[in-house]
């Protein structure tokens, strides 16, 4: 079994499930795809510092720099970053086998079962999920 997730749904995705209520297994195979999720996470944040690192002017430390009072950051080019960070956060995360695949279908069925009411980005979310988690059956 396996299920990808965007780059910028991951933060998103730990935050939903952590607001879940469970018990027992399923909250223990929650805990560990959440953990799954933010040893990703990590990565992607030192990949989206690499992206700025590429189009941002640096400072002394060859760190990005930021501009009007540390509010935005230096960037060179601003249509060549904005197209390199959109297309990486739109890059899909494979969460697949080994030791995962009990977890993954824990969490399938926790989200396919969800009756909970859901609104707004959470909704959106929610959906994104479901399909996710319901396309890895076609593959």
């Amino acid at each position: 079994m396996k299920v990808k997730i965007q780059n910028q749904k991951i933060s998103e995705t730990i935050n939903f499930l952590f607001d879940i209520p469970l018990k027992g297994k399923q909250s223990r195979h929650r805990t560990k795809f959440i953990n799954e999720l933010s040893d990703t996470l990590k990565e992607v944040a030192k990949e989206e510092d690499e992206i700025r690192k590429e189009h941002c002017n640096l400072d002394e430390e060859g760190n990005p720099k930021k501009i009007e009072n540390d509010t935005k950051w230096d960037i060179k080019d601003l249509d060549a970053y904005s197209k390199d960070i959109k297309e990486f956060l739109e890059e899909e995360r494979t969460f697949t086998g080994g030791n995962v695949t009990g977890v993954l279908k824990t969490v399938k069925d926790i989200l396919l079962n969800y009756d909970g009411e859901l609104s707004n980005q959470k909704a959106v979310l929610y959906d994104y999920l479901c399909d996710q988690f319901e396309q890895q059956e076609e593959e």
